[in-house]
């Protein structure tokens, strides 16, 4: 059994500007960096084999921020957002009610929820071959989180993506 701690990167520089980042490489804020050291803080009791993000600067740098040397971090290309393509740094209010039409759907010049979850579900196979009785932190995105839900708990992508995203410190998993 492997548990997953995972959480959500810290407020990048287009969540202060409600934009929808997908594969834009955006920075954090003045606002995520403190939320990153919030988040080493409300850690710094536990010790994780390994901390894995997405290799977008606003996952790699929370975990940076956060944890700095403490625990070996992982850039992973399969834990990034989905590709919203032509989408891509468009308002959130124009973005997020479509979600849904791009389940199985790419957004134009972009991929699908179906895709970006099969990226999770490859990086959760090998997390299985690799991490047996291993605790691990995943820093990721809401497509990060939308897999672990799907693939971990069953929860439908159309369940996902309609209903609204409420922050929390830390979803747990447990993988076996």
């Amino acid at each position: 059994m492997i548990t997953i701690i995972f959480e959500t990167h810290a407020t990048s520089l287009d969540n202060e500007n409600y934009l929808s980042s997908g594969h834009n490489d955006i920075t954090l804020s003045s606002l995520g960096e403190q939320q990153a050291k919030q988040l080493g803080r409300r850690y710094k009791d536990q010790k994780f084999d390994t901390i894995f993000c997405s290799d977008l600067q606003r996952s790699y740098k929370t975990a940076e921020i956060a944890f700095g040397k403490k625990f070996p971090i992982i850039k992973d290309p399969r834990l990034r957002e989905c590709d919203y393509g032509d989408l891509t740094r468009h308002p959130s209010s124009e973005v997020e009610p479509q979600l849904i039409n791009y389940i199985t759907e790419p957004f134009p010049n972009g991929e699908s929820y179906e895709q970006s979850s099969k990226r999770i579900k490859d990086f959760l196979d090998d997390l299985k071959i690799n991490y047996e009785d291993k605790k691990v932190m995943i820093i990721g995105h809401r497509a990060t989180r939308f897999g672990l839900e799907h693939w971990i708990k069953g929860v439908s992508l159309e369940t996902l993506t309609t209903t609204l995203f409420k922050w929390q410190p830390g979803w747990s998993y447990q993988l076996g």
